[in-house]
């Protein structure tokens, strides 16, 4: 009988972020009743993260998609145990979370050499099972790339993500002048004097409505998730998809922009947040930062200009505001010390919180250990 080798990938461009495939774990061997003797068990399916590895080319070096460890040795009278069937290792990037087909998450990848095991290799016949071997287990898994970056770029289409991410690091992003201009996510890094780096992900521009599935925005919605904090990049000009769709001023864009992630995954606006307003450089900008300036600081008196259903339940409260221009650079060497600092104080926080946990902890314990009667 053959197995089906089950395939579907999303892809934009060459970039692919989720594969589904085929796993069987090797059966046992034969078991041996006459002497006793015990079949090898099957091989073990796992998943490996590999750095620099990327599900295109997983496709690519394995198009069947069919995963199959060896199956275990039978047992025989020169060797009464049959040796373990050989494993099979499935290289994937860092950042891949694993499902089954039901979509239960089996585990997750974030970093180098981490493994998860997919499917079971079946038992050698032995006593218990009448010396008959067992079948491998059999699973469709899926894997979903999601990108780990400290901050995740998130904005409309043209609000000047790519040249932004060219500017503050080392990524050098295709810019097109049309409404969808990055067609896959990049990742940048940003580099300090002291060495420090700070890795940056823009993700191609959302549209209103992203997050029902309209543009490619939703797609890349769960790179944000990895992220640990978002900076908010808006056109001070404000922004028009096209002709058809309504003209939205940049405070109207960051509020959409909110309602977008919040329908997405309200976690996400607890992220901590700074925002980049761009293209200071054009005439007119400095009178409409103002004016920004002024809603952002309230934001309830402006709310009324909108319809009911796109106002967010609760608007973001940014860390820092700065103006830019990824064009002449203005503002921008201030933006990589605000994204570094905000970054420290968040790791700062984070510190904090779990040192205060393990003093909890250790009180609780030796409050626990006091309080037990003396031996008598």
């Amino acid at each position: 009988m053959v197995h089906c080798s089950y395939v579907w990938f999303r892809k934009y461009g060459n970039f692919i972020d989720n594969l589904r495939l085929f796993t069987k774990g090797g059966s046992g061997g034969m078991g041996y009743p006459r002497l006793g003797g015990e079949g090898g068990k099957g091989g073990d399916v796992w998943v490996v993260a590999h750095n620099r590895m990327t599900l295109k080319q997983l496709k690519d070096k394995y198009p069947q998609k069919r995963f199959v460890a060896g199956e275990g040795a039978n047992s025989r009278v020169n060797a009464l145990k049959g040796s373990k069937g050989k494993d099979c290792e499935i290289p994937v990037p860092v950042g891949i979370s694993v499902t089954d087909e039901n979509g239960k998450i089996i585990g997750e990848l974030n970093k180098e050499k981490d493994r998860i095991l997919v499917a079971e290799g079946g038992l050698g016949g032995k006593l218990l099972t009448n010396f008959l071997p067992l079948k491998g287990q059999k699973r469709v898994i899926r894997l979903d790339l999601k990108l780990i970056a400290d901050v995740g770029l998130v904005g409309f289409p043209n609000a000047g993500k790519s040249s932004l991410l060219s500017q503050v690091s080392h990524a050098k992003p295709a810019i097109a002048d049309y409404a969808f201009t990055t067609l896959k996510p990049q990742l940048g890094k940003i580099m300090y004097d002291d060495f420090k780096q700070i890795s940056v992900a823009d993700l191609p521009g959302l549209i209103e409505g992203a997050h029902m599935n309209k543009g490619m925005g939703h797609k890349f919605l769960k790179h944000i998730e990895r992220t640990k904090q978002l900076l908010f990049v808006v056109d001070i000009s404000g922004f028009q998809l096209s002709s058809q769709t309504q003209y939205r001023t940049a405070f109207e864009t960051i509020i959409l922009l909110t309602k977008e992630l919040e329908l997405y995954k309200e976690e996400l606006q607890t992220k901590p947040a700074l925002l980049a307003v761009n293209k200071m450089d054009l005439p007119g900008a400095q009178d409409k930062y103002h004016v920004l300036m002024n809603q952002l600081q309230n934001p309830k008196d402006f709310l009324h200009l909108f319809e009911k259903n796109m106002i967010p339940e609760r608007t973001m409260e940014f860390q820092h505001i700065i103006p830019i221009s990824a064009i002449t650079g203005e503002g921008i060497d201030e933006l990589k010390n605000y994204i570094r600092k905000s970054l420290d104080e968040h790791a700062n926080q984070e510190d904090d919180a779990y040192h205060k946990k393990q003093l909890l902890n250790l009180q609780i314990s030796s409050t626990i250990s006091y309080s037990e009667p003396p031996p008598k």
